[in-house]
């Protein structure tokens, strides 16, 4: 078989699954952008993260289906249902991501590279003074194919996250990171448990069961 008719076969095998998963048929009817809404809705549930009020950042935003259950979580009930909610924003949500996307209600959005100081100084801006409640990371790196290196991006970007919301989070909030089990993972727990009071480690049910990816959730900063 010819690489070309594997791809094929590999590209048809993700269409069927793509469009046959419950997430997605989901996601299309309740109006999200992307199926991973599903996985911030557990992690909220599961552990009472977003409540009206706060002040949120979400990095890694495309194409904003994070920054989408946010704003229905922040909108009144009348307003959060189809689609991003409109009208009345009880809370403050700040998006970042290397790729363009398209515009939420109330959302503020800045598109730029978060491994860049200049990019994290115009978010530092956009807080204006405030300290962040909740710092969502949803971030990913283009993967090689080579575990070393893949690990090694995966890492940098979340410890960018830690040293972000070490900065700027507030004593009683909270951090969400993606991670993926391997090379890597178990000294990006302990870099959660030296920051934080309380660390979870949650692989949400939306999460597809041959991925690899976790959430660590910290909660409530060490002091210093």
């Amino acid at each position: 078989m010819t690489g070309k008719a594997r791809s094929g076969k590999v590209d048809r095998a993700w269409l069927h699954e793509h469009v046959t998963d419950p997430y997605v048929k989901l996601a299309r009817k309740e109006g999200y952008r992307a199926r991973a809404a599903y996985k911030l809705q557990e992690l909220d549930e599961l552990l009472g993260l977003l409540r009206p009020g706060q002040v949120v950042i979400d990095l890694g935003a495309a194409p904003g289906a994070w920054s989408q259950y946010v704003r229905r979580r922040f909108a009144p009930r009348k307003a959060g249902s189809g689609g991003a909610a409109a009208g009345e924003l009880h809370g403050t949500i700040i998006a970042l991501d290397l790729l363009p996307m398209e515009p939420i209600e109330g959302v503020a959005f800045i598109q730029g590279d978060f491994r860049d100081e200049s990019v994290v100084a115009v978010l530092t801006d956009a807080l204006a003074g405030r300290r962040a409640d909740v710092v969502l990371s949803d971030m990913a790196p283009n993967l090689s194919g080579i575990s070393a290196s893949d690990a090694a991006r995966v890492s940098h970007l979340v410890e960018l996250a830690l040293a972000f919301a070490a900065e700027h989070l507030q004593p009683q909030g909270a951090l969400v990171a993606k991670v993926f089990h391997g090379s890597g993972y178990s000294q990006l727990v302990e870099a959660f448990k030296r920051q934080f009071r309380v660390v979870k480690a949650v692989k949400p049910k939306a999460s597809r069961d041959k991925s690899s990816e976790t959430f660590l959730v910290g909660r409530g900063r060490k002091a210093g």
